[in-house]
């Protein structure tokens, strides 16, 4: 049985291409890195916008092109400051690969963004779809840039069975991109799937009565919309379960610990971790009678800690394949006649450790998780002196 797009005449591709483009026209979205077709400008809003949404993008969009405004100065980026300016977006190997392949341009391509799709591929951290959005929009190839909301147009359009899940499904929608794929403005209506997908055709409730491509839809014709795309269930999150130890100093330091520098969140910097199972995080989230005990080992120097004996909340955090349930404790570092905070810094700065003062926030890097820690902290400190007052 033919596949549905292989039975669409030259001038039925024309048909669409043009209603398809001229409603991109009329109704695109007005974002920053479509103001012109500055090839690292499109590269680094596509990758920003891999797992991320476009209103937190723009934001982070607009700072990144303020402190990186050229390959040149991507590629000479101090690691932290890169990823200070990229916190909170998350995925930080994003960030990582940019600044790789940044040297890869400098070094190879003489600084400019190559203009064939080999050569866009081979750069470090970008794959089929961010090649074809590159290609397509910077350099005007008819290179399809295939990510969930093309596939879930494509799939309803021509009603595609294949399962997107699965990484061998891309060829079949490959496929059927090129057959009606304008060669004239390939960026356009690249972005066009993008945007129809974004606002229109949405995954659970597509507003089929507004869209401009209904009349060639399959899908709309036949009531099957919501059968489309079809998707196998995705493995849940591992979860782990861990106590996060805030402790303070008499100056308000807190003692912060940096990650390895291989592994998740690599080199930044969190609270002292401590995993536990999930019986025992049961258990103290439910304020346990016998709260914390000297079950946790935790380093020498907040050995001397007063802890709260209940957490003072909880915060989840999900990556892709893991999600992170974290309770918080505080506590009081206990003075001591020979102990100063700029001895420690100086002490503890060689072994990865520090007692972090208001001026370090703006250098270190802290991970989402040890963001939401930080929230939470603030909002349990509001609260008290709200309660004070």
């Amino acid at each position: 049985m033919k596949n549905s797009w292989e039975s669409w005449s030259e001038q039925r591709v024309a048909d669409f291409q043009q209603v398809f483009l001229k409603w991109y026209e009329e109704e695109h979205r007005n974002l920053p890195w479509r103001a012109d077709q500055n090839p690292y400008r499109i590269w680094i809003s596509e990758i920003m916008l891999q797992q991320t949404r476009v209103d937190t993008v723009i934001g982070y969009f607009y700072r990144f092109m303020e402190r990186f405004p050229t390959i040149q100065a991507l590629a000479q980026a101090e690691d932290e400051v890169l990823l200070k300016t990229w916190e909170g977006l998350g995925y930080y190997s994003r960030a990582r690969n940019l600044k790789i392949a940044a040297q890869q341009i400098v070094e190879k391509f003489d600084g400019k963004m190559p203009g064939n799709l080999a050569d866009i591929q081979s750069l470090k951290g970008i794959g089929p779809y961010t090649s074809g959005a590159i290609a397509s929009i910077a350099f005007g190839l008819p290179e399809p840039a295939i990510d969930g909301n093309v596939m879930r147009v494509t799939s309803r359009l021509f009603e595609i069975d294949a399962d997107i899940a699965k990484s061998s499904s891309r060829k079949i929608f490959d496929e059927a991109m090129r057959k009606i794929i304008s060669h004239e403005f390939p960026g356009e209506f690249n972005q066009a799937m993008m945007d129809l997908g974004s606002a229109i055709c949405t995954p659970t409730s597509p507003s089929c009565n507004i869209c401009p491509i209904q009349s060639f839809c399959v899908s709309y014709a036949e009531g099957t919309q919501l059968h489309f795309p079809v998707k196998s269930k995705k493995m849940k999150a591992k979860p782990m379960y861990y106590l996060a130890f805030a402790a303070k100093d008499e100056d308000g330091a807190y003692y912060l610990e940096q990650r390895p520098d291989t592994g998740l969140l690599a080199n930044m910097w969190t609270f002292p971790l401590v995993e536990v199972s999930k019986e025992r995080y049961t258990e103290l989230s439910q304020h346990s009678e016998h709260g914390l005990n000297k079950e946790f080992s935790l380093p020498n120097e907040i050995a001397e800690t007063v802890w709260q004996t209940k957490p003072t909340g909880e915060i989840t955090h999900i990556f892709s394949h893991l999600k992170w349930h974290i309770l918080v404790y505080e506590g009081i570092k206990q003075a001591r006649e020979d102990f100063t905070v700029a001895e420690s810094l100086e002490k503890y700065n060689e072994n990865n450790v520090r007692w972090v003062t208001g001026t370090d926030f703006q250098t270190l890097v802290f991970p989402k998780p040890q963001i939401k820690m930080w929230d939470l902290l603030k909002k349990h400190s509001d609260k008290i002196t709200d309660y004070q007052s």
